[in-house]
């Protein structure tokens, strides 16, 4: 890996100008004007015009997702399979082998009842067969004959020779999904809990059940937020912290808040969050806020609030985001606080926007990052997990030209494919649930924060997924920041990087990766839950452990399944454990800075938490 000299502290770093609020102000920081809808089609012939307009015509049909890329999956799936009679032979075989495996069950059970042991299990995060009803005849036996076809159909979808792995994975996710729509936990006729409870209300449940269809169906059409989520509202009972928003751009507001502590640490905090939701996930209620929690432990906390886009934005970059973001957050703070240093984190697809900053301006000589801390944030693309099931050639051309029409990728398109990422749990139990057992469960302030979706540019959510998730540019050494390639082996400020067990968007082993690829000190923390709940983690919260991994610069990479299993558990909240390496990296205390700067270029334009977190 390539070496840089190491920095020195607490000095302005080579090549970077101190930052002053008269040279912040006459910075123009407005994003590059999107161009006229008009004259992008003149830049293009009709034909492809034509085709662009037909993509995104047929991606309301398709729900956004490409037909070409499933069809051909299943194609390759099938023409192997044709020419496979060995395969063919395995599955037919196989095909007996589950139906003698049920007639032993049903043999088993007429001689035991329903003490026979069932022939195959659910798999261990399988919620749906677990009330005592399907143990009881016929149940035991309509979820025995499920879970063996569906044993049965993964063992037909994989390990067809010549398919490739990634149509292999495709055909297997979808038949996966399509076995879980079918399942008899989803029906009132095969599934006994829901049976029991008709019988005990005497069919109230359903009668509830269809109110909150109804209503459901209602809010949907009038494009109003899910039952319960009135509760919550952003700045009354959300995001909350008292502070100020002292700084705003085209892209962004900059809040900063109030200090609780007499001291303070030297080196503020800035929060990088993702851009696809709003900010305040890291902001939510007062006992489960990491923004409290850090000023409450004597930080000086700055969080980024991103602008909603809507078409006006369509033309805003990738870099933009970086430049008017990043960088712009940093010039600011540094003026603010007088700090030449600053602790820099950044929330999933804000840690790989951190990334590239830190790697742009480790190869600039800019030394202003004392740490560099990624929570549950990806730089290496090759193995996104089930995500990168849906980016291909084929369906990132569909979404660039459905984006071209509108001029962003809107939020409910890309709700629903997380949903299906996890539709067992999001959908179909849901469904059960509310629908048939007429129970809503409580609302929260997690599923409020996450149906308050945002939008993404056309600009760069295309660069977004062509240079990372599809081509991985950032960890091949090819990503380019102002025309000139930038490595990620070139940070040299200390790395605190989490990844969740859980994670289904950025899995932890994709993010373990940083030990390989980082030529610097790494901390790295595994906590259990997923990629949101696994963050918003805080102390006191059951259920809770991580595991800690100190990898020093000059360690040999180690695998992530060996560590996993050898490493020590502790239970509780990971918050801690980051604070107080972040207090380690500090240089002492002083008073806390005042917010922002009245009667100058940083004075409080509004309360936290500002105004473009209201954008819809």
């Amino acid at each position: 890996m390539a070496s840089l000299e190491p920095r020195r502290p607490r000095q302005a770093a080579k090549g970077h100008r101190k930052t002053t609020p008269a040279r912040l102000a006459s910075r123009k920081v407005a994003a590059r004007p999107a161009p006229a809808h008009s004259d992008e089609w003149e830049s293009e012939s009709t034909y492809r015009i034509a085709d662009r307009q037909f993509h995104a015509a047929l991606a309301a049909f398709t729900l956004g997702f490409s037909p070409i890329s499933l069809l051909k999956a299943w194609q390759d799936w099938m023409l192997h399979l044709a020419i496979a009679p060995g395969k063919q032979q395995e599955i037919a075989t196989k095909g007996i082998e589950t139906l003698a495996r049920l007639q032993q069950f049903l043999a088993a059970f007429a001689l035991s009842g329903d003490k026979a042991e069932p022939r195959v299990r659910p798999l261990p995060q399988d919620q749906r067969f677990q009330h005592v009803g399907w143990q009881t005849f016929p149940f035991s036996f309509i979820h025995q004959s499920f879970l063996l076809t569906q044993e049965w159909w993964h063992d037909a979808l994989v390990g067809v020779p010549g398919v490739t792995m990634r149509h292999e994975r495709m055909v297997e996710f979808y038949g996966r999904q399509f076995l879980d729509m079918l399942s008899p936990a989803n029906f009132l006729a095969t599934n006994p809990e829901i049976i029991e409870k008709t019988i005990r209300e005497r069919g109230s449940n359903l009668v509830r059940g269809l109110d909150h269809l109804i209503d459901d169906m209602e809010r949907f059409i009038c494009k109003e937020r899910p039952a319960g989520a009135e509760a919550f509202k952003v700045g009354v009972n959300l995001a909350v912290t008292p502070g100020a928003v002292v700084f705003r751009n085209e892209l962004i507001e900059l809040i900063q808040y109030q200090p609780t502590t007499d001291k303070v640490r030297v080196e503020p905090i800035l929060i990088v969050p993702a851009w696809i939701m709003k900010y305040y996930i890291l902001d939510l209620s007062p006992q489960n806020s990491l923004v409290r929690y850090l000023v409450e432990h004597g930080f000086t906390v700055f969080c980024i609030s991103w602008r909603n886009p809507g078409r006006a934005q369509r033309d805003i970059s990738l870099g933009d985001y970086r430049r008017l973001g990043v960088m712009a957050a940093l010039e600011a703070i540094e003026a603010i606080t007088g700090a030449q240093r600053v602790h820099a984190a950044g929330y999933c697809l804000g840690g790989t926007l951190l990334a590239i900053a830190a790697a742009a301006m480790a190869r600039d000589g800019d030394a202003r990052l004392a740490s560099v801390s990624l929570l549950a944030a990806q730089v290496d693309f090759d193995e996104p997990g089930e995500l990168g099931l849906f980016i291909d050639e084929s369906q990132v051309s569909f979404l660039e030209d459905m984006m071209w029409q509108e001029g962003f990728l809107d939020q409910h398109r890309m709700a629903g494919t997380f949903q299906m990422l996890r539709s067992q749990d999001l959908v179909w139990s849901r469904l059960v649930r509310e629908y048939l057992i007429g129970h809503r469960p409580p609302f929260t302030d997690l599923m409020a924060w996450n149906v308050d979706a945002t939008r993404m540019p056309y600009r760069m959510h295309s660069q977004y997924l062509r240079s990372l998730f599809l081509n991985n540019d950032l960890s091949r050494g090819r990503f380019k920041v102002g025309g000139r390639v930038i490595h990620i082996e070139h940070i040299r400020a200390p790395v605190f990087a989490v990844a969740t067990v859980s994670d289904h968007v950025s899995p932890w082993r994709s993010v373990f990766k940083l030990t390989r690829l980082l030529d610097t000190d790494l901390t790295f923390v595994l906590t259990t839950g997923g990629h949101n709940a696994g963050i918003v983690a805080e102390p006191g919260r059951p259920r809770r452990a991580f595991r800690v991994l100190e990898h020093g610069a000059k360690d040999p990479p180690l695998d992530p399944a060996a560590w996993a299993s050898s490493a020590h558990e502790t239970a509780g909240s990971w918050w801690q454990v980051w604070t107080d390496w972040l207090i380690s990296r500090s240089d002492g205390e002083a008073e806390p800075p005042p917010l922002g700067h009245e009667g100058r270029v940083f004075a409080p334009l509004c309360p936290a938490p500002g105004a473009y977190v209201h954008e819809s």
